[in-house]
């Protein structure tokens, strides 16, 4: 039998979703599951957006643009003024979700062999999108002991060789929760200007800033215009993951034509997906804000709850709707699975994501997990106790 591609052999299993066999294993069993692993919220979509879904008068469901049509990327320029980013409906790329804007951007910038310095814990696919693009991702690893604080520079600096294309950052941060600083950007900044770099920057959680510091985007930072690469996506801010709507944003010409290149070959990006888009950014302020004001308190709920539990630590996340907890275990990847697979109580169960898969070193972040708060507040408490008890009868074993 003909042998799978090395890459194929090389792309690793997602934290988020490698447990789902057993999960499915164990909802045949009966067992209740609290899905703690993916950032799926269960807050509803705007009505705006689903409205439009119900009234689509078309006799034809037709390609769209390869780069998405002109009236949601002009509403996307007016949507980003609201946070001082000027741009043009041609410098807006709409992508299938923001997972494809970030392999677009790698598959455009980097040639095989080149390198790209992340901060870690970072989001999976990252890594599945580089060796796509057969790009090697360098990670500058941060600590839940400084709630994950950017590495100084100079652990950047260490890792910049002829090799190293560009930087990639998520603030607010996924997995952890984590928002860079005016000076964390600046100093991002003046390395990305130094090296003449790019800086791929993950921006989809900006609605979800929880300590009243200023959102500082890469398109804010003076210098590096052409350098830029904005990652967005409507998926969390609109409750729309199904939608597969997300965008690309740079002011390199050179660069957008380069990009073109991938979206054409692709086709176009959905139909009904744009349609939704288009008409969610008309929902009302008022939407976002009841939305704010609940990730607030379901952070609270989670962040306090977890931190009663015996041998649990959590940072306070600052913005997005995750936090990276420490577990007092020896293997997250185990307890994780054992929880699903072998516990229950009364009847129930919890589904996290092991934190080793946010690191580029499996042997990073063996006790930790992943914690999505997108669940209602019953529902996280339910969770925590469940958890609790789940660690307790873990420990127990030994």
């Amino acid at each position: 039998m003909p042998e799978i591609s090395l890459r194929a052999e090389q792309m690793p299993a997602s934290p988020i979703r490698k447990l789902v066999p057993l999960a499915d294993a164990a909802r045949a069993r009966g067992t209740k599951i609290y899905h703690l692993n993916i950032g799926q919220p269960d807050l509803p979509s705007p009505k705006e957006g689903l409205e439009s879904l119900k009234h689509i008068d078309r006799k034809v469901l037709e390609y769209s643009p390869s780069d998405g049509y002109r009236s949601l990327r002009e509403k996307l320029v007016t949507y980003y003024e609201q946070y001082q980013i000027k741009l043009s409906p041609e410098e807006i790329i709409v992508t299938t979700g923001g997972s494809e804007a970030v392999l677009f951007a790698f598959m455009s910038c980097l040639n095989p062999g080149d390198e790209i310095i992340v901060p870690e814990p970072a989001y999976a696919n990252y890594m599945a999108f580089a060796i796509s693009a057969g790009a090697v991702i360098r990670p500058v690893v941060a600590s839940i002991e400084n709630g994950f604080a950017l590495p100084p520079i100079e652990e950047f600096e260490k890792l910049i060789n002829d090799r190293t294309r560009g930087i990639l950052i998520c603030n607010p941060n996924n997995p952890t929760g984590y928002l860079y600083t005016r000076r964390e950007m600046n100093r991002i900044r003046d390395m990305v200007k130094k090296y003449d770099l790019f800086l791929f920057s993950d921006e989809v959680y900006r609605e979800f800033i929880y300590t009243g510091s200023p959102y500082i985007s890469a398109c804010h930072l003076e210098g590096i215009e052409q350098n830029v690469v904005l990652i967005d996506s409507v998926s969390k801010r609109y409750s729309e993951c199904g939608i597969r709507i997300g965008a690309l944003i740079t002011k390199n010409k050179t660069l957008r034509n380069a990009v073109m290149k991938f979206c054409q070959a692709r086709l176009s990006p959905p139909l009904i997906g744009q349609i939704i888009a288009e008409a969610s950014i008309d929902a009302p302020r008022s939407y976002s804000t009841e939305v704010y004001e609940e990730y607030i308190e379901r952070r609270k709920c989670l962040i306090d709850g977890l931190n009663r539990i015996p041998g649990v630590y959590s940072p306070i996340p600052m913005g997005a709707f995750y936090t990276v907890a420490r577990l007092p275990v020896d293997d997250s990847d185990k307890f994780c699975a054992w929880c699903l697979s072998d516990f229950e109580y009364e009847g129930e169960t919890v589904m996290m994501a092991p934190a080793s898969g946010f690191y580029s070193d499996p042997e990073c972040g063996r006790n930790e997990v992943r914690i999505a708060y997108v669940l209602k507040k019953e529902d996280l408490e339910r969770a925590l106790l469940i958890l609790g008890k789940a660690l307790e009868a873990y420990n127990a074993r030994k």
